[in-house]
């Protein structure tokens, strides 16, 4: 079995407060033939604030592994960006693009 390059974002620094942590979970974008490479880089940028390079080296990921972890963090920040993945729209820059991108949530760890 070949090894898995997996670009995993920074993820979210938790106070230690004494208390128990928050468990942590990933967004995972997934691929599909609707999205151009530009759709990605811009919609990481605009969700994420990520840079082009980092965009395009998601979008990399995404189309050759079939998807790529793009946040990690507690669970409603990650719900948010989720929501932000799905209502971003269809890629102007393909026309048989018929909406968002899809990313699913899965227990970091």
């Amino acid at each position: 079995m070949a090894t898995e390059t997996v670009i995993r974002p920074e993820i979210e620094q938790q106070e230690s407060t004494g208390e128990s942590r928050e468990p942590l979970f990933h967004l995972i974008l997934l691929d599909d033939d609707e999205h151009t490479y530009q759709y990605v880089v811009v919609m990481l940028n605009r969700i994420f604030g990520y840079s082009p390079e980092k965009g395009f080296a998601i979008a990399c990921m995404v189309d050759s592994q079939g998807q790529a972890i793009v946040m990690t963090g507690p669970k409603e920040q990650v719900l948010e960006k989720q929501r932000a993945i799905h209502s971003f729209g269809a890629d102007p820059w393909m026309p048989t693009s018929k909406g968002s991108m899809t990313a699913i949530i899965e227990p970091a760890g």
